[in-house]
């Protein structure tokens, strides 16, 4: 049984083969899914490795960074490789499809860091009054209909913007769109809301 990071098949002067077709790069993730094949793995690894670190520095990520999201993207294979499906996607998709949610994870964790307990900011508000809980409820409902009023396209990257708290252009990334469109889409939602809410 090969060591668990063994070495790509190399020529005679050291240099790495040419990269594996899908076909055996999926029959390699694979036998690392139903055998745990450890030989299987280090192939994997050493082609995707380099591969998911370059994709991660184009994307901004230090080397270091990238690095670590690189380790957490192999470990994530290996613990999963048997709930990898050829006939929804081929090897290269799968993979880059974990390291893309990988650092996106990896943002969020860097975006958000720990909470100090003893935070003044975090000492509990004094409870609203009845009037003023009421008089919330109405404008969260003014809200949400005005909301549902917007173009579908401009409603969709609002709702990713401010309810799920993703940035412009990890949105632009994930929809496939050019940033400035997202950046305009979601001005001109805003426009439109502050409008509508005025005007009701």
């Amino acid at each position: 049984m090969m060591p668990f990071y063994g070495a790509m098949q190399r020529r005679p002067d050291g240099t790495a083969m040419a990269g594996d077709t899908d076909q055996s790069l999926n029959a390699l993730l694979i036998a690392v899914g139903q055998d745990r094949d450890r030989g299987a793995f280090a192939r994997v690894f050493g082609h995707f490795a380099p591969r998911i670190k370059s994709y991660l520095m184009r994307r901004g990520c230090d080397g270091e960074t990238a690095e670590e999201v690189v380790q957490e993207v192999m470990v994530t294979l290996w613990r999963r490789a048997d709930q990898f499906d050829p006939s929804q996607a081929n090897a290269s998709t799968w993979v880059f499809t974990i390291a893309r949610n990988k650092r996106i994870d990896f943002l969020r964790r860097d975006k958000r860091p720990e909470l100090d307990p003893d935070d003044p900011a975090l000492v509990p508000a004094p409870a609203d009054s009845a009037d003023r809980l009421v008089e919330a409820a109405q404008d969260s409902v003014r809200v949400r209909s005005a909301i549902k009023n917007l173009p579908d396209d401009q409603r969709h990257l609002l709702e990713l913007a401010y309810f799920e708290d993703k940035s412009h252009s990890m949105i632009a990334e994930e929809q496939g769109l050019p940033l400035g469109t997202v950046k305009s889409r979601i001005r001109l939602a805003m426009v439109r809301l502050k409008k509508s809410l005025q005007d009701g």
